[in-house]
């Protein structure tokens, strides 16, 4: 026989599973709701952004102070930032001001490549450095990559695998190695929110497995979202090109700056590195 503790036990047990079915359906209610705010905001982005700056990025490959010889060559991987779009002429493309300044600073010529093609993610750097000349061999190597992986939502731990890769590769082929890097999204004032807090988060995230990533494997890391993102965030209407999502020429010779110290002290300089930049381990 049932005691009228045990009918008000059971009773209760059903409350709670009616309680907690309620709370479940509703944080999956709120979940889904949440997510495809997300897409929507998503596609209205990249509506907005559109592509007024092409698919294509100004060529800047040349030898850069000839006169000063003892070549180095630098190479470029990576996405759109990599390859400069949205500088206003060649000159002005990341690449470019990179290769002059390295060439000012160590009083060598430097002989820019850059096989960074617009809208990479990390698992393209394979395809861009098989796709180098025969023969080809890069002193030092800049990557930049990052951004596309997060906007496509690629796993953190995907991204990284595929940027070790190319860094072991690039090493076997006696190249120093500097990464850049992923930007702070969440300084993309064109991308409306909750996107822009979302993408923001997980390309911090992501910046710093890669700058793990990288020192761990004996390469140079750059945070450009500490080093240059303020520089965004202050000054948008100069640090971004006209559709408020790639740098400007002012954007990428702030970058370019940021990257040099890095660079050098790969190719050898023993000056200090200022905050922001991880070296490997001795």
């Amino acid at each position: 026989m049932t005691s009228t503790h045990d009918t008000t036990r059971a009773s209760y047990a059903r409350r709670l599973r009616t309680v907690g079915l309620t709370v479940g359906v509703s944080a999956l209610t709120a979940t889904l709701a949440a997510s495809h705010l997300v897409r929507h905001q998503a596609r209205t982005a990249r509506k907005a952004i559109g592509k007024p700056l092409g698919e294509e990025a100004l060529l800047a490959d040349r030898t850069y102070k000839k006169k000063y010889g003892n070549r180095i060559d630098l190479l470029l991987l990576g996405d759109s930032i990599a390859a400069g779009l949205g500088a206003e002429s060649p000159d002005h493309t990341l690449g470019a001001q990179l290769a002059k300044r390295l060439a000012r600073r160590t009083r060598r010529s430097v002989r820019l490549h850059t096989a960074a093609i617009v809208g990479s993610e990390s698992s393209m750097l394979r395809a861009q450095l098989a796709g180098l000349p025969a023969g080809y061999a890069a002193d030092v190597a800049v990557i930049v990559v990052g951004g596309n992986d997060v906007t496509h939502r690629v796993r953190s731990s995907v991204s990284q695998r595929h940027l070790a890769e190319a860094i072991s590769a690039l090493q076997e082929a006696r190249a120093v190695v500097v990464v850049g890097t992923c930007p702070d999204l969440g300084a993309l004032t064109a991308v409306p929110q909750p996107l822009r807090t979302l993408a923001g988060r997980a390309s911090r995230q992501l910046a710093a497995a890669q700058r793990d990533t990288a020192v761990s494997l004996g390469a140079y890391a750059v945070s450009l979202s500490d080093v240059v993102g303020p520089f965004f965030v202050a000054q948008p209407d100069q640090m971004f090109a006209v559709d408020r999502f790639h740098p400007s020429g002012a954007g990428y010779r702030r970058t370019a700056k940021a990257l040099l110290p890095s660079v050098t002290a790969a190719l050898g300089s023993d000056e200090p590195l200022p905050w922001g930049h991880s070296t490997p381990p001795p």
